[in-house]
């Protein structure tokens, strides 16, 4: 027997407990609902992230049996990459440009028309940045902004959106750079959501729904840093 997807009104966030969320597609929990801050917050918190590809659709919402993670300080930097690093060819900065990040998140990729990061989402993560929960980092070379990465920090867990790179490996140095801060301000975990090949070269795991939901339930002890976000010298 199909089970019907619950929908969610607009009013106060309320989702239903993750563990009823599909096996087919994996992990669609609902549709419906808002992208307002609140509503974002407490899918955060729950575990539970938004996607879908299109602003005239219902926002559907998601939480995934097995769930992409790395702990700050296991990261796996390669050879290459630690020689990149070394050269001090590129400079870095935080919530410097936030918008900017997000906007180049959501062109088009290689081999990709389309890109899951509509006008909507870019608003309600613009929203989430200037209430002090959503944050990026920024990649330069010679001035010019050639790569970056953005997400939701709430508590000492960071749930990371999506990246970007115009020079080869400049996502890489955004994801190096914000693990190594992270990892500064002993975060506990950094979501990466769903697992590929790119970010398990990275060091990326996969750990249980009910392992990551644990994680999450520590987390909501520790305090969020608001507003915006500065490198200290790491």
């Amino acid at each position: 027997m199909t089970r019907t997807l619950p929908y969610l009104e607009p009013t106060d966030p309320c989702f239903p407990e993750i563990s009823t969320a599909l096996r087919d597609p994996d992990g669609l929990l609902a549709a419906g609902g808002s992208l307002s801050v609140p509503w974002l917050v407490q899918a955060y918190a729950n575990g539970i992230f938004p996607w879908f590809d299109d602003d005239s659709g219902p926002i559907l919402w998601w939480s995934p049996r097995r769930r992409a993670v790395i702990r700050p300080g296991t990261m796996h930097v390669s050879r290459s990459l630690k020689k990149k690093i070394r050269r001090g060819q590129y400079s870095v900065s935080v919530d410097l440009e936030f918008d900017a990040v997000v906007e180049a998140c959501s062109e088009p990729r290689q081999n990709s028309s389309g890109t899951w990061i509509t006008q909507g989402m870019r608003k309600a993560y613009e929203s989430l940045h200037s209430a002090g929960y959503a944050h990026s980092l920024e990649v330069y070379q010679d001035s010019r902004l050639v790569g970056g990465i953005y997400g939701v920090s709430l508590g000492a867990m960071f749930f990371g959106e999506s990246m970007f790179s115009r020079v080869t490996d400049a996502s890489k140095i955004a994801f190096y750079e914000l693990h190594r801060l992270l990892n500064r301000w002993d975060f506990s975990l950094i979501d990466c959501q769903i697992q590929n090949p790119h970010l398990e070269s990275l060091g990326v795991i996969e750990i249980s729904r009910t392992q990551f939901r644990e994680a999450l339930e520590k987390n909501r002890t520790v305090p969020t840093r608001y507003g915006p976000w500065r490198l200290e010298n790491v």
